[in-house]
């Protein structure tokens, strides 16, 4: 039995996630008595896509005329490869790509699915899925019963890992049949070369305690020397202070870097529900009682246009000795 790994691209590049994807499709069908397999589309680099080996995939299944990240067309794309390869569970990376195209499959498939599993299946007494819910305060502990399984994985809750192997490269086609959907137009958020919150390991970010745009070049400095990418609250982007791609939170971006640092920001329930999933957050704010204290894992009570400037040199020295 195959278990099959739906990999994403964005201009011809495999996303962050999608690594995850299929280790964890690969330990799923390790677990079974299967193998993992991949489906993708675009073009692609096929040193890439063998490299999807390293992370357990046997085979990687690419449709070149698939350009466009239309949810139906690449639906009917995964639906073939999985019964081409007998595969009964199928995983996606909880992303934009994978909200849209993991519930139109699940509906074609008839297939039950579980959205946003933070830890492997549990098969000990049936098919056992963990994931979050309550906007990350609790767990809830999902049993699929249906024949075929969806599931579509938080970026960065299981992680990634590497094993010797490359994976064989083959070419893909299946009728996708006409959609009933045009793309006239697509505008992408302009992150000017820097790293997409999605695909982002460590995130600085700001609200409204920085007092204006202007004051962010300071923000801006610290992601650059951490090789992070840079976010904020909602108000921030409400205001027009930063561009809305960047917002993070319940109603922006749900994220789960390695490292959050939360500047001048005091922690709502609805930012909070966005990145609580973060490994480790670092709050800094002049309010002691601010709410985002308490789920730092570290905190610097002091005034960030004190506080950020010497993070800033500090981190610049160490680089230099280092």
């Amino acid at each position: 039995m195959a278990v099959l790994a739906f990999v994403d691209t964005q201009e011809g590049k495999i996303t962050k996630s999608s690594y995850e994807v299929v280790s964890y499709a690969a330990k799923v069908a390790e677990k079974e008595g299967g193998e993992a397999v991949a489906i993708t589309y675009g073009d692609v680099d096929n040193g890439d896509l063998e490299a999807l080996g390293k992370y357990g995939a046997k085979k990687v299944l690419i449709n070149k005329s698939v350009t466009n990240m239309l949810p139906t067309k690449l639906a009917k794309l995964t639906a073939a490869a999985a019964e081409q390869e007998g595969a009964d569970i199928i995983v996606f990376a909880q992303d934009f790509t994978g909200k849209s195209v993991a519930p139109i499959l699940s509906a074609k498939l008839k297939a039950g699915l579980v959205s946003g599993a933070v830890d492997y299946p549990d098969t000990t007494d049936g098919f056992v899925v963990k994931k979050n819910v309550f906007s990350g305060k609790a767990f809830a502990m999902y049993k699929v019963n249906t024949e075929k399984k969806v599931i579509s994985i938080l970026p960065n809750s299981v992680g990634k890992e590497e094993v010797d192997g490359t994976a064989q490269v083959e070419e893909f086609s299946a009728d996708l049949g006409d959609s009933r959907i045009t793309v006239t137009n697509v505008e992408k958020a302009n992150t000017d070369g820097g790293i997409p919150l999605t695909e982002a390991d460590l995130v600085v970010s700001a609200g409204r305690g920085l007092k204006g745009p202007e004051n962010w070049g300071m923000i801006e400095e610290l992601a650059n020397k951490l090789g992070a990418a840079t976010a904020c609250s909602r108000p921030v982007a409400d205001v027009g202070w930063r561009p809305h791609h960047e917002h993070v939170g319940q109603t922006g971006i749900a994220i789960r870097p390695n490292l959050y640092i939360a500047v001048g920001i005091s922690g709502a329930i609805q930012h909070l529900a966005g990145v609580n999933g973060s490994k480790v957050i670092v709050v800094i704010n002049t309010d002691p009682e601010a709410p985002f204290f308490k789920a730092a894992d570290y905190g610097i009570v002091g005034d960030a246009f004190e506080v950020v400037p010497k993070l800033n040199k500090a981190i610049e020295a160490f680089q230099a000795e280092n």
